[in-house]
């Protein structure tokens, strides 16, 4: 069976043949199954996530690539207990991102578009840009106009067109849907190609560790692209065969704009009333995220879950591994502070294999962590 577009909510398909951001009734899509790749088909003289290209729903012989992936998974110890770091600021743009900018582009330019809108509160705009500008595609970024200039500065350079929306995250994204009618939105939340960028995560995990499973993984969460990446490549590694068991896939979020992990701990189907208010962690600030329904099945199938931290555990979760020589972004910082609590609750057991997905730079947020210094820059 041919791979297609796929709304979960009603199993309706679509061909990929025509390029579509929703479904017909705004429903947010996935693709259909893929089979997955076993170990022999990783191209090993590729070095970025194109080592894994026969996972990808269609192949192209041309695909837009900065060297994203192959980022370096690094022991180090925290809270006591030793842990793998995955360092994802090593991408070309500093963030994660890059691995769906990357796939969704190239997917997007080999179906015939040339221009693409995407909505931002920083990294994701970032890679967009600069992957529209390796592959002569134009973008167009929406972006709050409480961003740090550390991330607009960037996408500007990459020759986006940058726009700054006033209000909060959703007021930017609700303003990016109202212009899909002008421009193809591509969307980092809500086009699944890009999921099948960030599912390189797992395979790269996997074969990092010798190609076996990790026990745990935990994961910064906003609109949660790195859970239900990690979610499709696991079970693509477990329908091929290559592994025999699921990872525990943890999400973890600011209590300041948690709505998946309130929804989570509430053991809701629907989210749950939450107060929101401004974070630190302005990567995970995503009220209203649309694929809730779909996250919360990954954390309960997994026998994952949901952590919630206060704006001082993620400050001190920041510099915490700073002094460790690890410099990233307090959105990023977030499953270290995340660590300790599913440790002191047993959740998590020192002699299990715990991966910390790190997300971001520090040089993000420049201005926010020198605020936390008391640095006045």
């Amino acid at each position: 069976m041919e791979p297609a577009y796929l709304d979960p909510r009603s199993g309706r398909t679509f061909p990929l043949t025509e390029p579509r951001w929703c479904g017909p009734d705004m429903a947010p899509l996935l693709l259909t199954d893929l089979p997955g790749i076993t170990r022999d088909a990783i191209d090993r003289d590729t070095r970025s996530l194109w080592r894994y290209r026969s996972a990808f729903p269609f192949q192209i012989d041309n695909p837009i690539s900065l060297g994203e992936g192959c980022t370096p998974l690094l022991p180090t110890t925290i809270h006591g207990a030793r842990v793998l770091v995955k360092a994802e600021w090593f991408n070309p743009t500093c963030s994660f991102k890059d691995r769906g900018a990357s796939v969704m582009l190239s997917l997007l330019r080999a179906q015939g578009i040339d221009a693409v809108l995407e909505d931002s509160s920083g990294n994701g705009g970032a890679a967009v840009s600069a992957y529209a500008a390796a592959g002569g595609m134009a973008a167009t970024i929406m972006a709050p106009d409480s961003t740090s200039p550390a991330k607009t500065v960037q996408m500007r350079a990459h020759g986006a067109t940058v726009e700054l929306i006033p209000g909060n995250r959703q007021a930017t994204s609700d303003a990016a849907v109202a212009r899909a009618s002008s421009i193809f939105y591509a969307s980092h939340n809500w086009h699944p190609f890009f999921l099948h960028g960030t599912k390189t995560l797992a395979y790269e995990l996997w074969e990092d560790l010798g190609f076996r499973v990790p026990d745990n993984i935990i994961t910064p969460c906003g609109a949660g692209s790195n859970v239900l990446g990690c979610d499709i490549g696991f079970r693509e590694l477990l329908r091929a065969g290559q592994i025999d068991r699921m990872p525990r896939i943890f999400a973890v979020q600011p209590a300041n704009c948690g709505p998946i992990a309130a929804t989570f701990q509430a053991g809701a189907d629907r989210q749950v009333a939450t107060s929101v208010q401004p974070t630190i962690a302005e990567g995970t600030a995503i009220a209203q995220p649309l694929r809730l329904t779909d996250i919360l099945r990954v954390l309960r199938d997994t026998k994952g879950g949901a952590v919630m931290l206060s704006e001082a555990e993620i400050e001190a979760a920041t510099f915490l591994l700073a002094r460790q020589g690890i410099y990233v972004e307090p959105t990023a910082a977030q499953p270290a502070a995340a660590l300790r609590q599913l440790l002191d609750a047993g959740t998590i057991t020192p002699d299990q294999t715990t991966v910390l997905v790190l997300t971001g730079s520090g040089l993000k947020a420049t201005g926010r962590i020198a605020e936390s210094l008391g640095i006045t820059l």
